[in-house]
C-alpha cells in the first residue's frame, strides 16, 4: 500500500517563526544542504547587522557568511528589502529566503538579482507534510536559485574577512606545530574554512579538525556520498559495537553522534580550551588538538582496517 502525502498548516508545526522555526532550522541546518548545492554549517541566530538582526547567519564550505531570512507567510517587499540590507551589512555573497508562499513578483525579483549582481540569492518554499498519522516533516522546495548565465569565470577575489584571516593563521600554526608529531594532515594547504580533513584509509571516512570561535573538535567524519545513509549508519554501528575498546585506546570518552536525522555520522572529541578567536591560547589549543587527533587515529585505525 502507498500512503497519501498530506499538507499540514505550518503554524501547527511551528507556531512562532522566531521562537520555534528559526531555532529548529539553526539546529537542523543540514536540511538546506539536501536542497541546495551548498555545505552550510555553524548557523547562528539573531546576528547583528547594523541596527537590525538577521534571522540566521551560517557559513558555507569556504567559511563565508550566508544570510538566511525566514518568513512563515507570503513573501513581501519588507523581507526582500531586509535580505538585501543584511547581505550588504555583513558583506555576504549568498542569501537564502525561506517563505511559505512565494509571490510571482518576488520569484521574478530574485531571478533578476541573480542575473544582475555578484551575489547569489535562493528563494525556497517551506511546507509541512505527513503520511497518515505520522509526525509532520519539513518539505523545502527550491523555487529559484542563482543563474550561471553571465557569471564571469575569473571573478576578482575580495579581501579576506577578519575571521578568514584568523582561521588561515590558526591552521598554519597548527600544521607547523603538528608536522613533527603526525603526518596525517601534512599535505594539506591551510585555508579560511572552519574545518580541515584528510582521508582515513577508507572511502567516505575522514579525520577532521574543526574550529569555532571558542572551542575546537577532532573527529572521524563518516559520509560515503550520495544515497549513503544506510551505509553510513552501518559503519557507525560497527564502530559503536567496539565503543569501550576504542575509548580505552583513546584514553577518554568520545562523543558518538549517529545523527539519525542526517546522512553523515561523527565520532568526536570537543576541546574546550579556546578557538580561533583566542589567539593567546593557540599553542595550548594546538597541542591538545594534535594529541587528541593522534590518539583518535590510533584508537580507530584497527577498526577501520577490519571494515
Amino acid at each position: 500500500m502507498i500512503g497519501k502525502l498530506q499538507r499540514v498548516p505550518l503554524r501547527e508545526v511551528w507556531k512562532y517563526e522566531a521562537l520555534e522555526f528559526t531555532p529548529w532550522l539553526r539546529d537542523n541546518i543540514d536540511v538546506l544542504n539536501d536542497v541546495l548545492d551548498l555545505f552550510l554549517s555553524n548557523a547562528e541566530s539573531e546576528q547583528s547587522a547594523g541596527d537590525f538582526n538577521v534571522d540566521l547567519v551560517a557559513e558555507d564550505e569556504a567559511g563565508n557568511p550566508v544570510i538566511i531570512e525566514n518568513q512563515l507567510e507570503k513573501s513581501d517587499h519588507d523581507h526582500l528589502g531586509k535580505l538585501i540590507t543584511y547581505l550588504t551589512a555583513i558583506n555576504a555573497k549568498q542569501a537564502i529566503w525561506i517563505v511559505a508562499y512565494p509571490r510571482p513578483e518576488h520569484v521574478a525579483a530574485i531571478s533578476w538579482l541573480n542575473e544582475s549582481s555578484a551575489a547569489s540569492f535562493y528563494l525556497l518554499k517551506v511546507e509541512a507534510v505527513k503520511i497518515g498519522e505520522s509526525l509532520p516533516a519539513p518539505l523545502l522546495t527550491l523555487i529559484v536559485g542563482p543563474s550561471k548565465v553571465g557569471r564571469e569565470v575569473g571573478e576578482i577575489k575580495e579581501k579576506l574577512a577578519e575571521r578568514e584571516v584568523l582561521r588561515r593563521r590558526f591552521w598554519e600554526a597548527l600544521l607547523e606545530r603538528a608536522k613533527d608529531r603526525t603526518k596525517l594532515h601534512t599535505n594539506l594547504t591551510p585555508g579560511p574554512s572552519n574545518w580541515m580533513g584528510t582521508g582515513a584509509g577508507k572511502a567516505g571516512l575522514t579525520y577532521q579538525y574543526n574550529i569555532r570561535q571558542h572551542d575546537t573538535m577532532v573527529l572521524l567524519y563518516i559520509d560515503q556520498g550520495k544515497d549513503s545513509y544506510d551505509q553510513n549508519k552501518e559503519v557507525f554501528d560497527t564502530f559503536y559495537a567496539s565503543k569501550d575498546a576504542i575509548e580505552a585506546d583513546f584514553g577518554g570518552t568520545l562523543e558518538w553522534e549517529r545523527l539519525d536525522d542526517r546522512k553523515s555520522c561523527r565520532i568526536m572529541k570537543t576541546i574546550d580550551l579556546g578557538g580561533y578567536r583566542d589567539e593567546d591560547k593557540w599553542p595550548e589549543v594546538h597541542d591538545a588538538m594534535i594529541d587528541a587527533m593522534i590518539r583518535l587515529e590510533k584508537a580507530i585505525r584497527p577498526h577501520i582496517a577490519s571494515l
